[in-house]
C-alpha cells in the first residue's frame, strides 16, 4: 500500500508531499480544485501515457514517487525475475517528464521499461473511476470478475495451453489444405520442371570443371606449344638443363676425395638434379597427354550452354541451387502424391486437440457456474442493504464457440424490483444503481484478490442519505481488511467514515493558480463537513450533524 505520494511541477501543483495509512482514507474538495490532477499522477505510476503539457508552466521536469509497503504480498518473484534491488517495505516507483517530451519510469531508482511500470502497478493500485462504470458493458469484464470469484487461474491457464495448441493444429491443417490446393493447380508445371531438372542430371560442382575444361581445350595448341619448349629446354638432347646438371654433379664428384669442399656442391646439383629430372618427366607426360579435340571442346561447351539456360531459366546462379530446386519439386510432389494420408494424420491430430480443449473449456465452466451462484447470492446481500430491497441480480452463462477466454459467453442481469424481468445491468440499471451494483463487486473481489490499495473517484455520484452511509460502510470495511481504500467524494456520509480526511484546495496567487493538499485536524475535519452539508454558509446545526457523522462509527474525530 502507498506510504507516501510525492508530486513536484505536475499542472497546478508546485509540490506536494502526502502521507498516506492502511485502512479507510478519504480525499474531498470543490470541483475543479485539484483531486483529478493527483489522480492523473498517479495514473503516471501505473503507466498510464504521459504528456509534456502536464508539467507545470515555466518548469523544465515534473516528478512523481511514491513509496509502497509490500511486505503482505507475494512480489519478490517479479522483482528477481527482472533484476531489480527488492526491499518489501520501502517500494519506490518514480515517474519523471520532460519539457522536451521525455518520459523516464523507475522502480527501486532502477530505469525500466513503461510496460514494466504498469505490470507492477497493476498489482499495487487499483483505481475507479465514473468511466469504469462502462466495463459493466464489457463480457471480458464481467468474465474476469467470475474467474476472480471462482479461483480457477490453474483451470484457466491449463485451457488456454490446450487451446492454443489446437489453433496452432488448426492453423497447420489450414495451411496444408491450401498447399495441396496450390500444388494440384500448378502439379502439371512442376511435374515438367522436375522432370527438366532431374534430366539433367547436375552434379555438385560440375560446372567449374567444365569451364576448366573449356578453357583449356580452347588453348591447346598454346599449351602444347609451351610445353615442348619446356621439355626441349629440359631434357634435349646435349643442350637439356637436366642433361647438363648431372654431368656438372658427375665432374664435381671426380675431385672431391683432392678438393673435399666440393663434395657438398656436387650433392646439392644431384638433388637440383633429382627435382627437375622429376618436373621433366611430368612436364612430358602432360604434353603426350595434350591434344586438340574439337568434338570433345563441342561436347563441354553443350553442356554447359546447357547449364547456363537452366540457371537463366530458373533464376539461379549455381548448380547447388538448381539441385536445390529440383529436390524442393520433388518434395511437392511427393507431397502432392501422399497428400491426403499426411492431411489425415494432421485432421487427426487436430481433433485430438480440440476434444483436448473441450475437455478444458468444460472444466473452467464447471468452476464459473459455482462462481456464478457464490456471485448472484453476495451481490443480493450487498445491493440490498444499499437501497434496492428488490434487487435481482443473475450471472447468465451460455455457450459460445472455443475461444482464448472459454466457451462460456456471460453476462450480468440486473433489476431493481420484481415488476421488470432481469436484463443487462448496463441496459437497465440507472446511474446510482450502476454506482452501487459496482462498489458491490469491487467489495466482492477485494475480498478474493489482496489488492494492496483501492481508489474510489466519485462512485458515490447518484446516491445519497442513508445509501451513501451504507457504502461508506462497505468501502470502511474493506478498508478495515489489511488493504487500504482511498474515496474521492462529494458527500459528507461518507467523507465521514474516513479515518484519515485530505482536502485539496485551489489557491489563486499572483504567480497563477496553485493546487494543495493537506490532512485535516478533528476541528479541520468538523468544518469541511459541515461545509458540505450546507454550502458555503455553515450553520451550528450543519456543525451539530457534523459531529454526529464524525461520531456515528465510533471514530470519536480520530484522524
Amino acid at each position: 500500500m502507498i506510504k507516501t505520494l510525492y508530486i513536484k511541477n505536475f499542472t497546478l501543483i508546485d509540490e506536494l508531499r502526502m502521507q498516506l495509512y492502511p485502512g479507510f482514507s478519504v480525499i474531498t474538495g470543490e470541483t475543479g480544485a485539484g483531486k483529478s490532477i493527483i489522480l492523473g499522477a498517479i495514473g503516471l505510476l501505473l503507466g498510464n501515457r504521459a504528456d509534456s503539457k502536464s508539467i507545470k508552466q515555466g518548469c523544465e521536469r515534473c516528478t512523481i514517487e511514491a513509496h509502497f509497503d509490500i511486505s503482505r504480498y507475494d512480489l519478490r518473484s517479479f522483482f528477481e525475475e527482472n533484476d531489480i534491488d527488492y526491499d518489501a517495505d520501502d517500494c519506490i516507483l518514480r515517474r519523471e517528464l520532460t519539457a522536451a517530451g521525455k518520459s523516464r519510469a523507475f522502480i527501486n531508482d532502477t530505469p525500466v521499461p513503461l510496460t514494466l511500470m504498469r505490470e507492477l502497478g497493476e498489482q499495487l493500485i487499483d483505481i475507479h473511476s465514473q468511466h469504469q462504470n462502462l466495463l459493466l458493458q464489457k463480457e471480458d469484464f464481467q468474465l474476469g470478475v467470475l474467474d476472480t470469484i471462482a479461483n480457477n487461474q490453474q483451470q484457466l491457464d491449463s485451457y488456454r495451453k490446450a487451446y492454443n495448441e489446437y489453433r496452432q493444429a488448426l492453423q497447420q491443417q489450414e495451411q496444408m489444405r491450401a498447399d495441396i490446393e496450390h500444388n494440384r493447380q500448378n502439379e502439371d508445371f512442376m511435374r515438367f520442371q522436375y522432370n527438366e531438372l532431374h534430366s539433367a542430371a547436375l552434379k555438385s560442382g560440375e560446372q567449374e570443371d567444365l569451364e576448366q575444361q573449356a578453357d583449356m581445350l580452347s588453348h591447346a595448341e598454346d599449351i602444347k606449344q609451351a610445353l615442348y619448349e619446356t621439355d626441349n629446354l629440359l631434357s634435349g638432347e646435349g643442350t637439356g638443363i637436366v642433361g647438363q646438371l648431372r654431368r656438372a654433379s658427375s665432374s664435381l664428384r671426380t675431385i672431391e676425395k683432392v678438393f673435399p669442399q666440393m663434395a657438398e656442391m656436387a650433392e646439392r646439383l644431384e638433388n637440383s638434379y633429382i627435382e627437375l629430372k622429376d618436373v621433366a618427366d611430368d612436364v612430358s607426360s602432360q604434353m603426350d597427354r595434350i591434344d586438340f579435340d574439337p568434338a570433345q571442346l563441342d561436347a563441354v561447351n553443350e553442356r554447359l550452354d546447357q547449364i547456363y539456360s537452366l540457371q537463366k531459366k530458373y533464376h539461379a546462379s549455381t548448380i547447388d541451387e538448381l539441385i536445390g530446386m529440383e529436390q524442393q519439386l520433388a518434395s511437392q510432389l511427393s507431397q502432392i502424391e501422399n497428400s491426403d494420408e499426411e492431411l489425415q494424420a494432421l485432421e487427426q491430430q487436430t481433433d485430438a486437440c480440440l476434444k483436448k480443449a473441450e475437455r478444458h473449456a468444460k472444466e473452467l465452466n464447471h468452476s464459473r457456474k459455482a462462481a456464478a451462484k457464490a456471485v448472484e447470492q453476495q451481490m443480493l446481500e450487498r445491493l440490498v442493504p444499499l437501497g434496492i430491497p428488490h434487487a435481482r441480480f443473475s450471472v447468465s452463462l451460455l455457450p459460445k464457440s472455443l475461444a482464448a477466454d472459454g466457451a462460456d459467453k456471460v453476462a450480468f442481469l440486473f433489476s431493481a424490483n420484481t415488476s421488470t424481468p432481469v436484463q443487462p445491468v448496463s441496459q437497465v440499471a440507472s446511474g446510482g444503481e450502476i454506482a452501487r451494483v459496482m462498489l458491490s463487486l469491487k467489495a466482492m473481489i477485494s475480498g478474493a484478490v489482496k489488492l494492496p490499495t483501492i481508489i474510489f473517484d466519485e462512485i458515490d455520484t447518484g446516491v445519497s442519505g442513508k445509501i451513501a452511509e451504507k457504502m461508506a460502510v462497505i468501502m470502511k470495511e474493506m478498508g478495515d481488511s489489511d488493504r487500504q481504500v482511498i474515496s474521492i467524494t462529494h458527500l459528507p456520509q461518507i467523507a465521514a467514515r474516513g479515518s484519515h480526511h485530505y482536502k485539496v484546495y485551489k489557491e489563486e496567487t499572483a504567480q497563477g493558480t496553485h493546487s494543495h493538499l493537506t490532512e485535516l485536524t478533528p476541528d479541520e475535519r468538523i468544518q469541511e463537513i459541515a461545509q458540505m452539508l450546507s454550502g458555503e454558509s455553515v450553520t451550528q446545526a450543519a456543525l451539530q450533524n457534523a459531529r454526529e457523522l464524525l461520531c456515528a462509527d465510533g471514530a470519536a474525530l480520530q484522524t
